[in-house]
């Protein structure tokens, strides 16, 4: 029962560079799948923007705060 070398065989995977679609279904109706997940989800998707929207109106109003702070 001694060791036997086998000869293993590789398999790649790869894309033909004459594919043309390589995930149809990722940009189809793109729009009314982002419409029907917030309307499912329109709780969660204000709680996750709201903050999102409170902190770079903060941030855009402090700059411009600041940079006329100078002229008083």
């Amino acid at each position: 029962m001694g060791k036997h070398p086998v000869q293993m065989r590789a398999v790649v995977y790869s894309l033909s560079p004459f594919q043309q679609k390589v995930m149809p279904g990722l940009w189809k109706d793109f729009t009314g799948k982002i419409h029907h997940k917030v309307s499912e989800n329109w709780l969660s998707a204000t709680l996750l923007l709201a903050p999102l929207v409170a902190t770079y109106t903060y941030v855009q109003q402090y700059q411009e705060k600041e940079k006329l702070e100078h002229r008083y």
